[in-house]
């Protein structure tokens, strides 16, 4: 997972190497102190499409202790429901979810560091729980917080990022936004893992970026940009750091018969399509709605 070194090495001394998921990065101590930098923007790869298309910043992004992620809704949200921050499952606070193991609506007072276009941190949010956790099949943290979309908007001039519904495409040209570093990697979408496997963790149909998206430890969590939307259409989390094969911090993929392939350097994320159908009126997590298919616990 693309968490802090000093987070990911402790994983490993407390529950044996192999168990941590992956993704070596820095000390948190630069995570949400910082009330002002500068956006480093990520040279995109040259194959990546047309410069006709939007430019992404960092508004709606947010700076955990640990990691990134983004304040989210979905096309059916409501501007007086409690907002959303989207991150990963490795990313929370209470440690990383077995393999298997599904958390819905535990309660959590972890706060955000809420960045505006430039990255300048303008206000800091709070959570009322986590709604839903995993590391099954997708790697992803959705934590309820105490503000709603009108009040942060009215607040802080920060709208919500919107999830789009539906599956992205090979080609896409992409941002991931971390606002762990406010800092900006484009690039495009490769191509899809039929299974993403990490140590003890397995992923289902998984992003593969262009090797220009070198993302770093701390940028777990960050939202996956459409440039052309400006919607979220995945969660950055993953990378093969060492060239090894299945072990912590060097994913391999898995296809549909079963051969296993690395792609040494290269980086990963989960789509979030499928969240979308999970949440219904007042952003309520159902799991039980016509068309969710997030594990259950």
């Amino acid at each position: 997972m693309r968490k802090p070194l000093v987070a990911a090495l402790f994983a490993l001394v407390i529950t044996g190497a192999g168990v941590a998921p992956a993704v070596a990065a820095p000390a948190p101590a630069a995570a949400s102190t910082s009330t002002s930098t500068s956006v480093t923007a990520v040279k995109a790869d040259t194959k990546a499409a047309a410069p006709t298309l939007r430019a992404v910043s960092l508004a709606g992004t947010v700076a955990l202790s640990n990691c990134s992620g983004s304040v989210i809704r979905f096309p059916n949200s409501a501007d007086s429901d409690p907002a959303l921050v989207l991150s990963n499952g490795h990313c929370l606070e209470t440690g990383f979810p077995a393999p298997g193991e599904v958390i819905v609506d535990q309660a959590s007072s972890r706060t955000f560091g809420l960045l505006n276009s430039a990255g300048t941190r303008v206000a800091t949010l709070r959570a009322g729980k986590v709604a839903y956790s995993t590391m099954t099949d997708t790697d992803v943290t959705i934590y309820q917080l105490t503000s709603t979309y009108t009040t942060i908007k009215n607040s802080y001039g920060i709208s919500a990022l919107t999830v789009q519904d539906t599956h992205p495409t090979v080609g896409t040209a992409i941002t991931v936004a971390s606002g762990y570093w406010k800092r900006l990697y484009n690039c495009s979408i490769d191509g899809f893992a039929y299974r993403l496997k990490e140590g003890d963790w397995t992923w289902k149909d998984s992003i593969r970026y262009t090797s220009a998206c070198n993302t770093i430890g701390g940028t777990s969590g960050s939202p996956v940009i459409d440039q052309a939307t400006g919607k979220v259409v995945a969660v950055n989390n993953t990378g093969n750091e060492d060239g090894e094969t299945c072990t912590v911090n060097n994913p391999c993929e898995v296809d549909a018969s079963g051969n296993v392939t690395i792609h040494p350097g290269i980086n990963y994320a989960e789509e979030t399509y499928q969240i979308p159908a999970c949440f219904t009126t007042g952003n309520k997590l159902n799991l039980s709605a016509s068309g969710c298919t997030l594990p259950k616990p």
